[in-house]
């Protein structure tokens, strides 16, 4: 991992106990101090001027996109999605983003807390455990939730959310963000107006060179043909999502072939699938079994020397993505969050993979997580899609644009520009149902575009073709990591389970449905985690 457009960085608040600031500084990718106080550091891999400084206050930040000036803390994370460090009427504040796009982890000790970009420092100032909350969670939606991560002594700073030290004391402030403390109004944005102010978005990619992936979906369609419209300097890429159809590439090459911009199919090996996953889960830091196909296109990427503009948060915004009829015809806030939650974790498998008391001990400490996670979200016109948004979009889709893309290349999210945000937030759930309002999106921007097929709409599949995932180098590779499983946790899996994996890699043959495969991912990542950490792991004993 190379930290060419966002750093890396570490540091402490509070009352520091140098020798553990300098265990942490030494155990991450090498960096230089940016700020040295009695009572706060802040290192960096590359300089890191303030945006603010004067003699009585300081402000840092190490987002995307860099704040003007001094402001509040919150006005700062919402409008810039940037963490930072800010000193100001003697409070030290190290916050998080509004939506907590990007990681900042912690570890308390002592009346200090020590920070990092990146989980893997941090556990050299803490045993390093096992939180079997955070791996129920990762199991079962893919991702982590609320502040957890696979270890109980390491958080990660959720969004709308700070550490301050104020009055020799540290004590954590979260907020709402901005359109919590407002509740967006129907205003009856009409779709025209949507597509204006997407127009006003890119202005801030001026004469900047763009690259827009396009799948065959409505996100990726709409940020082209308005890169298009402006006239930018624009290239398409488009990969596999190894889903078995590669339906994408057949309707990128028309989509790109309409806007007349040039197209690449960058192409993925099955032999490599085995390291490109286990590199995705170390790089993720085995937080969500997400993305192995996307390591290939990362890659290339990096050397793309363009700014790759990503459709995070279009479907939450605009079409309702993963909001179920159950969700939108709920009664009450205990049938809303059931129903959510429902549509956020792998359904069943064709067999059980869990044994009955890992799995019923898993099932309810996953809803108890995933209720106090969205807590704040309860009552709002838009809780369904900010559910989403909220949990799944920020711990686990945006990896591979935040993680995998970044730090070494620039990303662009125009879905989550304030502007942008707000009035997509401000359509009603029942306008967007079905893709209705996102095809009237379409439509304004470009309606040739919007004529082409999409795999939003395309129930079945154009022709049928070999998952990487499912290969002999995957089953291989795969097979291991379960028999690390097996052999660490044999409470965890089911007895079924348990007599497929004494099969042989082979044997997985049979998990060829989109939840299995999926369960499969996320036990693999499990098995990698406990490869990688053998030595270090001295009690696995589950809760269960």
């Amino acid at each position: 991992m190379q930290f060419n457009v966002r750093p890396y960085v570490c540091g402490a608040l509070g009352r520091i106990d140098t020798a553990l600031l300098g265990k942490l500084t030494a155990a991450g990718p090498r960096c230089r101090p940016a700020l040295q106080t009695p009572d706060a550091a802040l290192y960096s891999s590359h300089p890191l001027p303030p945006y603010h400084r004067t003699q009585d206050s300081f402000a840092f930040s190490w987002g995307e996109r860099k704040p003007a000036a001094l402001a509040d803390w919150m006005s700062v994370a919402e409008t810039y999605e940037t963490p930072g460090l800010i000193s100001s009427d003697g409070r030290l504040v190290l916050h998080a983003g509004a939506l907590g796009l990007v990681d900042v982890y912690f570890v308390r000790h002592a009346g200090a807390v020590y920070f990092s970009s990146l989980i893997q420092p941090l556990l050299s100032l803490v045993p390093i455990e096992i939180d079997w909350a955070a791996w129920a969670s990762i199991l079962h939606v893919t991702f982590p939730l609320g502040e957890a991560t696979p270890y109980p002594q390491v958080k990660r700073l959720p969004g709308s959310s700070a550490l301050v030290f104020e009055h020799d004391r540290l004590a954590t402030e979260r907020r709402l963000p901005r359109w919590l403390r407002r509740e967006p109004y129907e205003a009856w944005t009409s779709a025209g107006e949507i597509v204006d102010i997407l127009h006003e978005v890119y202005k801030d990619y001026e004469g900047r060179r763009l690259l827009v992936p396009v799948s065959g979906g409505y996100d990726s369609r709409l940020l082209c043909s308005v890169a298009v419209a402006r006239g930018f300097d624009v290239e398409s890429w488009t990969t596999s999502p190894d889903d078995g159809t590669d339906t994408d590439i057949a309707f990128a090459r028309a989509i790109t072939r309409e806007l007349g911009v040039p197209h690449r199919v960058v192409v993925q090996e099955a032999a490599d699938y085995p390291a490109d996953a286990l590199e995705v889960a170390r790089r993720l830091e085995y937080l969500t079994p997400h993305h192995a196909w996307y390591a290939p296109f990362a890659k290339e990427v990096h050397g793309a020397g363009r700014v790759l503009v990503d459709g995070l948060a279009g479907g939450p915004l605009l079409k309702n993505f993963m909001v179920s009829g159950a969700a939108l015809e709920a009664r009450t806030q205990a049938e809303r969050s059931a129903a959510v939650l429902s549509s956020l974790s792998l359904g069943a498998p064709s067999a059980p993979f869990l044994s009955p008391q890992a799995s019923a001990w898993m099932e309810d400490v996953v809803r108890e997580q995933f209720v106090a996670s969205t807590s704040m979200l309860h009552g709002h016109r838009a809780e369904l899609p900010l559910s989403v948004l909220h949990t799944r979009t920020v711990r686990g889709i945006a990896r591979s644009a935040v993680n995998l893309v970044g730090p070494e290349a620039s990303f662009a999210a125009p879905f989550i520009h304030p502007d942008f945000f707000d009035a997509a937030l401000s359509v009603g759930v029942a306008r967007k149902d079905k893709g209705r309002f996102y095809r009237e999106v379409l439509h304004a921007a470009n309606p040739r575009v919007a004529a082409l097929p999409s795999t939003n709409v395309v129930k079945q599949p154009l022709q049928r073709v070999p998952l990487r995932s499912t290969a002999a180098p995957a089953r291989a590779y795969s097979h291991r990591m379960l028999e690390n499983v097996a052999d660490r946790v044999p409470a965890l899996l089911s007895d079924d389970l348990h007599a497929l994996i004494a099969g042989g890699p082979d044997a997985l043959t049979r998990f060829n449905g989109w939840n299995d495969r999926f369960w499969v991912r996320g036990l693999v990542l499990f098995g990698a985690w406990l490869n990688d950490f053998d030595n270090d792991l001295a009690d696995l004993t589950p809760p269960f």
